[in-house]
């Protein structure tokens, strides 16, 4: 899951192939990348997202959307003008790559927000382990759009900071930690012991819970704070939630998620059926085998130092080339299939299987992988002690919570049905391991 660098050079040829097109309009306008392209943390089929700053009396919506047309830079039935939204935009995919790109102007937010990402990335180190399986795991659920009531890239990040600033450990931010054992502890602070109703979440002056009962004073007459209160580190009195209203789903989907691991990580795991054939990770994320040809492809077209670029009309600007990449409000969707990439890319028998590409998306967690077999009686009691002091160190709670108790451990036979029938629908992948379970449960 984690980007290649011949992803990120394929977005930076669609940026160029963009910037050339609004730099024949407009010379003196400047284009900036922002977002999860821009961060980093940006999933295969997430798209780009690109402001451009310029003096209009009136935006220029139509214009540069006949503009990509005429320059066939962009499939034909793609480009959309979204012109009466909160931030009017241009909707596209690029007709080489099917890259779905984004264009915004004179929105200045979204440039700061990802500035903002990358000094939080840059003070824990975990953090794009962590939002990257988060993102992921909520695509997979169509729960990662918040159009559709899901949790936007930009809200996921400010839980997942939150999450580390008030970690009553002191260990669960340096760069060795256990990425599989935080992984947990999110899914259990949000998934059963956050409370949504009465709390909201703070970043600022090193992060806090706030009451909402405090936060609606200051509100206008009928407005409250919504269900996923969530105040924003850069502009005072935005609410980056209020448009998540599905955030129950949300919930409901980290519990089953929390569940689910703490089982698979359980000293009685190793008794399980499936035990040989599923990963840990694999239990509650999957990468589609459409995902991974596209992957398999993108890599074959833009890993060889030769290959013949796609032609554009224009010169192609480089002022954009040396920014990194990423977009935040992601449309994290799985690309569309055209006959002219089924005919660019392998067949299914050339590409890697699906189990490679799940087993690399467990080796970006880290330490997700176990070898759930027995050995001796004193390893397995070291991997119950290990498993039990994760589990106190979760129940201490967070600062502001809700504590509640763990409830009663689902049976094998529950386990397993609620994960095939609801989130799985293809046959099971074999998995390797590659660490033992006392490695997780320290």
């Amino acid at each position: 899951m984690s980007p290649r660098p011949e992803e990120e050079k394929m977005r930076m040829e669609v940026v160029n192939r963009i910037e050339s097109v609004i730099k024949e309009l407009w010379p003196s306008a400047d284009v900036q990348i922002f977002g999860s392209f821009k961060t980093g943390l940006y999933l295969p089929t997430s798209d780009i997202d690109l402001v451009v700053f310029g003096k209009w009396e009136n935006l220029p919506l139509w214009t540069l959307e006949e503009a990509l047309r005429k320059h066939k830079v962009a499939d034909e039935d793609s480009v959309k003008v979204l012109d009466k939204a909160t931030v009017p935009i241009i909707k596209l995919t690029d007709s080489f790559t099917e890259v779905k790109v984004d264009i915004s102007f004179n929105v200045q937010n979204g440039v700061r927000a990802a500035d903002l990402i990358k000094d939080f990335t840059k003070k824990y180190p975990v953090l794009p382990y962590l939002v990257l399986v988060l993102k992921q795991f909520l695509l997979q659920r169509d729960l990662n759009e918040v159009f559709t009531g899901g949790i936007g890239s930009y809200s996921l990040f400010l839980m997942a900071v939150s999450f580390l600033q008030l970690h009553p450990r002191e260990d669960a931010c340096i760069p060795n930690t256990n990425y599989g054992v935080l992984l947990i502890e999110f899914f259990e602070l949000y998934g059963r012991h956050f409370n949504y109703l009465k709390t909201g979440i703070r970043i600022k002056d090193g992060g806090s819970y706030v009451a909402k009962d405090e936060v609606q004073k200051n509100m206008l007459d009928g407005y409250r704070p919504s269900m996923l209160y969530i105040e924003d580190p850069l502009q005072p009195g935005n609410d980056v939630g209020r448009s998540s209203y599905g955030a129950m789903q949300v919930k409901q989907a980290f519990d089953y998620a929390y569940v689910v691991l703490s089982h698979a990580v359980s000293p009685i795991a190793k008794y399980y059926p499936n035990n040989e054939t599923e990963s840990i990770l694999g239990r509650i994320i999957r990468v589609t085998d459409e995902v991974a040809t596209y992957r398999d492809w993108i890599s074959k077209q833009w890993g060889l130092q030769n290959r013949p670029e796609p032609s554009c009309n224009g010169p192609v600007s480089s002022s954009s080339a040396t920014q990194s990449s990423s977009s935040d409000v992601d449309s994290d969707a799985t690309p569309c299939k055209t006959p002219k990439q089924l005919l660019c890319r392998p067949s299914t028998g050339n590409r890697v299987g699906s189990q490679d590409v799940s087993l690399e998306s467990s080796q970006a967690v880290g330490k997700m992988q176990s070898t759930q077999t027995s050995n001796t009686s004193n390893s397995t009691n070291k991997s119950q002690h290990g498993s039990a002091r994760l589990f106190r160190s979760s129940s201490k709670g967070f600062q502001g919570t809700t504590q509640t108790s763990h409830g009663s451990l689902m049976t094998n036979k529950q386990h397993q049905g609620k994960s095939n029938n609801q989130y799985y629908h293809g046959k099971k992948r074999k998995h390797k391991r590659d660490a033992p379970l006392s490695d997780l449960c320290r």
